[in-house]
């Protein structure tokens, strides 16, 4: 397969056609490798307009849902970023090349080192890994100035965003059944506040489901 005019086709009809006009993310999602972050054997629907699977229950944000998510997010070139339940780390790739810093987190541990290696591959030197409870974010290294779920969340933990920076950004798609938003929180001293960006509705992230309500 010739990746390289597939990757062409996936930024022209599923990113420019979707309103992202950034070059930073037509560049990095024009370049990167998508096909490296997914099994081998998965690699000919890498840059199909739908999640990629890279594990069971587990995928990648569709091109168009994660390239709007970060033009919202409006990355900057000296900012820390941590992307959320990354699996393998395309997302956080394509953070790296708008910011000065990236940590990919997945609460799988064999994720994160798939992740590991695909940085290596492809010569990103500013992204890590880590891995704990999609809910519980990575306090270690906080507060981050952009921080980004791969995937639906039915609930926004508060430690997200008690992790960002004032003035820091946090982009996650909520899952209402079977519709869902894109919403970016804006964090100001104590308080934040979201609009919502788009509507998507992707599969929800490990440990991201809403305790159902005890009823008798």
């Amino acid at each position: 397969m010739d990746y390289a005019r597939v990757r062409d086709g996936m930024v022209e009809s599923q990113v420019r056609t979707n309103d992202v006009t950034d070059p930073r993310i037509l560049h990095a999602m024009r370049t990167l490798p998508r096909e490296r972050f997914v099994p081998a054997h998965k690699r000919a629907l890498a840059y199909a307009d739908a999640e990629a699977e890279v594990a069971p229950g587990r995928t990648l944000l569709r091109p168009r849902d994660l390239s709007k998510l970060i033009q919202a997010l409006a990355p900057q070139a000296h900012e820390k970023a941590l992307e959320i339940a990354g699996a393998t780390g395309y997302g956080a790739a394509v953070l790296a090349a708008c910011c000065k810093e990236v940590v990919a987190h997945d609460p799988d541990a064999e994720l994160s080192r798939a992740a590991r290696v695909a940085f290596e591959s492809c010569g990103i030197a500013n992204a890590k890994t880590v891995s704990t409870l999609a809910e519980n974010g990575w306090k270690d290294e906080a507060p981050y100035d952009v921080i980004l779920l791969n995937g639906g969340a039915e609930f926004v933990p508060e430690a997200w965003l008690d992790q960002l920076a004032s003035g820091g950004r946090l982009g996650v798609i909520v899952r209402q059944g079977a519709a869902g938003a894109a919403r970016i929180y804006t964090r100001a001293g104590n308080s934040s506040a979201y609009r919502i960006a788009f509507d998507a509705a992707p599969p929800v992230a490990p440990g991201l489901v809403r305790a159902a309500d005890f009823a008798f």
